[in-house]
């Protein structure tokens, strides 16, 4: 669970005076409140792991457009902001484990092409959990059924 210990972070990158880390812990605890108030109620790990890579994500997509529209700043402060909350998230598997998962959703469901994708897709989420990021599974999907 990252909610509990999330506050005595905070308290030890202010005394680091981690500005960078110290708004990025302040803004995942903001999220974290929100997704709660959402909830009704408490947060299972799971959820509390979709609220990271919701912002992992948004941190990805804020580099490229800034790396796009030339302002290196910014995507140099999204990165460390990416950085930080990546600790957050659990180690990644790797590309082997996630191929071998795919191949055996494909074979599972024998799709008729690109129109199963979302069927492949969502045995692959279930199977590899937070484990593997949305974006690797729908290219390593879409590489098997084209």
């Amino acid at each position: 669970m990252i909610k509990p210990d999330l506050q005595k972070q905070i308290n030890e990158a202010m005394k680091a005076r981690s500005e960078v880390k110290v708004s990025t812990l302040k803004m995942l605890s903001s999220e974290l409140h929100n997704a709660e108030i959402d909830n009704h109620g408490d947060l299972s790990e799971e959820q509390e792991l979709s609220v990271v890579n919701k912002e992992v994500k948004k941190r990805k997509d804020a580099i490229e457009a800034y790396q796009k529209g030339g302002a290196t700043e910014k995507a140099d402060r999204e990165k460390q902001e990416l950085a930080i909350l990546e600790e957050y998230l659990p180690e990644q598997m790797s590309d082997g484990d996630l191929q071998k998962i795919v191949d055996e959703a494909i074979m599972e469901i024998n799709p008729q092409g690109m129109q199963d994708m979302g069927k492949v897709m969502g045995i692959v989420k279930a199977k590899a959990g937070p484990t593997a990021d949305g974006g690797r599974i729908a290219s390593l999907v879409k590489e098997k059924l084209q």
